[in-house]
């Protein structure tokens, strides 16, 4: 047996320890930090550490600084090349544990199509790890149709590779038996362009039967008198919840309807999203945030039945939200509940430079304290301008400069716990 060393060139080794029929763990000098484990028609290659003086198979992971797969006939003469993956860690040995290839030639060309769709070589990497069979498989009838298939819809190279490399399955799963009838059934209900982005975030409803639970799941919601846009609203923004059990699903959809929501209208779609998965965490979570601002339980229902997803935001953007809202701008608790959407909303992008403009208008006397939170911070940015900059740049000619973060009106990013009395006015 030859082993190819780390720097490429083949040469004999002696046999350290039979690790099983076909695995050899050879050690090519006692003063080597390189280590490999032949398995067939693989070898893994460990870099050990320098102060560390051996590899045994439950090394821990920081212990390895460097890996790498070659991958080579059984048959090795001194013209042969290996086929390179260059890994990491347990990657590394996962994919020579699996992998099995029958000659170098696919192995190359299977990389090489990947390249030619524009995946670079840590994109390879990470699809060779998770699914180490692709280089087995065949290029032109196995991986060159799906390619093919994806490119032709509405999604860039770029995307297409990062939706690959981040669900390698895509490429084992059968295009005729899966693929397409997941994708026809989308597009019965859903755009071109939504089905990409189905695609994108929630790739693996192409793997799972849609028959299983989504077919089943939409049943149920029509049986409950949800309309088919809401239903296509909540296949292209929400597919995970459709992909539930039916019977977890039916009891989130009895969940909603207990909240009072009405299935017929597109609030409900939100609530759903709100209660799937970790989302319910992260609600569950925000409602204790905002009891520490002085919210009720009632305050807190009423908000998620006005705007759902906007209770599902981190509890660090509450925090910042409610610091600048209720500390900083004076406006209570109370009131930011009757317009929770504001909750959602950027600060950088829209809450920070609106509440500028507003703070140096009331301090000038120029609008009343009493502004209405709603008609300040949902109007799009040009009727805003239009109300709020533009009438007073006579007047306030650093207006403008102000909403574009250019002259500072005391307005910050503070995130603090600790808040003043006036928190919890109502």
């Amino acid at each position: 047996m030859k082993c190819m060393d780390w720097r490429g060139d083949p040469t004999n080794q002696p046999i350290k320890q039979k690790l099983d029929n076909q695995s050899r763990l050879i050690k090519r000098n006692q003063r080597s930090n390189d280590l490999a484990i032949i398995k067939g028609k693989q070898a893994i290659f460990y870099r050990k550490q320098p102060n560390s003086n051996k590899i045994s198979d439950n090394q821990k992971e920081d212990e390895i600084t460097q890996i790498e797969v070659r991958i080579f006939p059984t048959t090795m003469d001194s013209s042969s090349k290996p086929v390179t993956v260059s890994c990491e860690n347990e990657g590394a040995i996962s994919a020579s544990k699996w992998v099995e290839l029958k000659s170098p030639e696919r192995a190359d060309s299977v990389l090489e199509l990947l390249r030619n769709y524009g995946a670079s070589q840590t994109q390879i990497s990470k699809l060779i790890r998770s699914h180490p069979k692709l280089l087995s498989a065949d290029p032109e009838k196995t991986l060159l149709p799906k390619l093919e298939f994806f490119s032709s819809l509405e999604i860039s190279k770029v995307d297409l590779i990062k939706t690959l490399a981040f669900n390698p399955q895509l490429l084992a799963a059968s295009l005729r038996n899966r693929i397409l009838p997941t994708y026809n059934f989308l597009r019965s209900m859903l755009s071109e362009k939504n089905v990409v982005a189905v695609l994108k975030r929630n790739s693996w409803i192409f793997l799972e039967s849609h028959r299983k639970h989504v077919v089943p799941n939409i049943g149920l919601l029509r049986e409950s008198g949800m309309p088919q846009p809401c239903i296509s609203l909540l296949l292209a923004h929400c597919t995970p919840a459709l992909m539930l059990n039916p019977e977890k699903f039916g009891q989130l959809v009895g969940e909603v309807k207990e909240m009072g929501f009405n299935l017929e209208k597109s609030t409900s779609v939100n609530a759903l999203c709100a209660f799937c998965g970790k989302n319910k965490l992260v609600l569950n979570r925000s409602r204790e945030v905002l009891k520490t601002w002085g919210w009720s339980e009632d305050d807190f229902l009423s908000a998620f039945r006005k705007s759902p997803l906007c209770m599902i935001v981190s509890e660090k953007k509450l925090m910042q939200a409610m610091d600048l809202l209720v500390n900083k701008m004076g406006w209570s608790s109370g009131m930011i509940a009757k317009y929770p959407v504001v909750l959602s909303l950027s600060l950088e992008r829209r809450l920070i430079p609106r509440c500028s403009v507003v703070k140096v208008l009331l301090l000038k006397g120029f609008i009343n304290e009493n502004l209405n939170l709603g008609s300040l911070l949902k109007p799009a940015e040009k009727q805003f301008l239009e109300i709020f900059v533009n009438r007073y740049l006579g007047e306030v000619p650093e207006l403008l400069g102000v909403y574009q973060g250019k002259n500072d009106c005391g307005i910050g990013m503070g995130h603090t716990r600790a808040a003043p009395a006036r928190r919890f006015i109502r």
